[in-house]
């Protein structure tokens, strides 16, 4: 078995200790709250939806989501984050049963662990392909190394006409922005932040239309009181932006 690049081997160290951060709470909590909102604006019944959360770590976003779609399928890299799930989702006193947690790093919008439908586990009918009505993902852009193809993936995985994507991470704002992460989690840290201008420039390369990029909510977390101390006895805020698109 191959060894796990660094980002998984520290999620899957921290996975089961992951849902007892208030600070991933906090703004889990939030995203979901953006999430809604901004459908609800939509006027869109999404009972029908099947969605696809791209880095659904424990799965506190989709487990959030789940009794207002038809299905999800969770997809992560880090085993440890799936195991998480599958074990909230084996639990008796929960009662979710629309959502399949797939442990992969996505590269094919046919790749034939997200083709299973999560509500009754079967493929699509033969020559079909599984699209999907709505793409999420929260806190994981800034981990991606280039996220061009990552868009142009997401644009090829949703229904023609209607798919959509909605993607919420912390603003790059200026240098203040390196503060969100302590030093010793740069590595896993690809960019501080993501930027307005060039994620509308992105999406729209990778071909989605009606592109919105704007601050969703503010939230105040711990950081570090200087540069690697690991003393996380400061606080500031950070603005979110979601990234909203649909495919023609």
């Amino acid at each position: 078995m191959s060894t796990p690049p660094p980002r998984e081997t520290r999620f899957n160290e921290e996975a089961s200790q992951w849902d007892s951060n208030p600070s991933v709470q906090r703004a889990t909590s939030l995203a979901h709250q953006a999430l809604l909102s901004r459908i609800s604006c939509s006027q869109k019944d999404i009972s029908t939806y099947d969605v696809l959360e791209i880095g659904c770590g424990t799965g506190l976003l989709s487990l959030s989501f789940a009794p207002s779609v038809r299905s999800i399928t969770a997809l992560d890299a880090a085993q440890g984050m799936i195991d998480v799930l599958k074990s909230k989702l084996q639990t008796s006193h929960t009662n979710i049963k629309n959502v399949l947690p797939v442990c992969a790093l996505l590269e094919d919008p046919n790749d034939e662990r997200i083709q299973l439908d999560p509500v009754n586990l079967e493929p699509p009918a033969a020559e079909e392909k599984r699209r999907f009505d709505l793409i999420t993902s929260h806190l994981v852009l800034h981990h991606i190394p280039d996220l061009q193809p990552l868009l142009s993936l997401m644009f090829a995985a949703l229904k023609p006409s209607t798919g959509k994507i909605m993607l919420t991470d912390y603003e790059n704002f200026g240098p203040e922005a390196r503060k969100f992460h302590p030093e010793s989690k740069m590595d896993e840290v690809e960019r501080h932040g993501i930027e307005r201008a060039e994620m509308t420039r992105l999406m729209e390369n990778a071909g989605f239309v009606d592109v919105k990029v704007e601050v969703a909510f503010e939230m105040e977390k711990p950081i570090e009181t200087f540069p690697g101390s690991g003393i996380m006895e400061g606080k500031m805020n950070f603005p979110f932006l979601f990234c909203e698109g649909r495919r023609p």
